[in-house]
């Protein structure tokens, strides 16, 4: 795809944000240089490219970096009895990061999958490990619901927190780890890594995590397609939001 049509992914959502206030000039001037740094990757040497990619998209996705407000869609309300209220907003700063990854991944060349029978095994058992693990462990009870923000929280989920993760560890980090370490130490260290990010929630959530990591790492890898690790870290969440304590539950 053209570089100018792709420019419009991350554009709008920094044209809206700004318009409506939440992002502000210095969260622009933000904005502006991590979406040239991503979409001019031949201007620099990969392996730097890739490390400041990595960088910057961390630093915006934890909302480290100045000048963005978050859009608050709902008050907060407690979903589970076990776990502690959650307020559904839009984090601009991580849409951003989803968005301008997903302009440079649209501009690679294709990439046909090599096993993707294996697709439906490999759903199958990341669906019934994640849950039964977090279960186990007691990050989360089962708490069986149908939240009236169902809908809008799926939106937000899959634009905001599950394209930019799938994109950064899966469509940029696990490719130049397989290709450097061989298929199994890359996705292991890429799930790991993605463990390793959810530390700050909690660190059992943290392992629970790096298991969803790996399936979603062994999807991308026999099919070649992001978009079905997209679709399976989504279903994840989904099952986590309407059968199990949510966020997390308060121990």
């Amino acid at each position: 795809m053209p570089l100018l049509p792709r420019l419009l992914l991350p554009g709008c959502p920094l044209l809206a944000g700004t318009l409506m206030g939440h992002i502000q000039p210095v969260g622009f001037l933000c904005a502006c240089l991590f979406i040239a740094l991503v979409l001019t990757p031949a201007r620099l040497p990969q392996w730097l490219w890739c490390m400041l990619v990595m960088l910057a998209s961390v630093l915006l996705a934890a909302h480290l970096l100045p000048g963005f407000r978050p859009w608050e869609i709902a008050q907060p309300q407690r979903i589970s009895a076990d776990a502690a209220p959650y307020q559904l907003r839009l984090s601009w700063d991580k849409l951003l990061v989803g968005c301008t990854l997903l302009a440079w991944w649209l501009g690679l060349p294709p990439r046909p999958g090599p096993r993707p029978a294996f697709v439906v095994p490999i759903f199958i058992v990341t669906l019934l490990a994640v849950p039964g693990l977090a279960l186990l462990l007691g990050v989360v009870a089962w708490q069986p619901k149908w939240p009236e923000l169902l809908g809008a929280w799926l939106a937000v989920n899959l634009v905001v927190a599950v394209l930019a993760e799938e994109l950064l560890f899966r469509g940029l980090l696990q490719a130049r780890l397989v290709s450097r370490l061989g298929t199994w130490p890359g996705i292991l260290v890429t799930a790991l890594l993605f463990g390793a990010v959810h530390i700050p929630f909690s660190p059992t959530f943290a392992m629970v995590a790096a298991v969803a990591g790996l399936g979603y790492g062994l999807v991308m890898q026999v099919s070649g397609r992001l978009s079905l690790a997209i679709a399976l870290h989504g279903l994840v969440n989904l099952v986590h939001f309407t059968l199990l304590s949510y966020p997390l539950r308060i121990v």
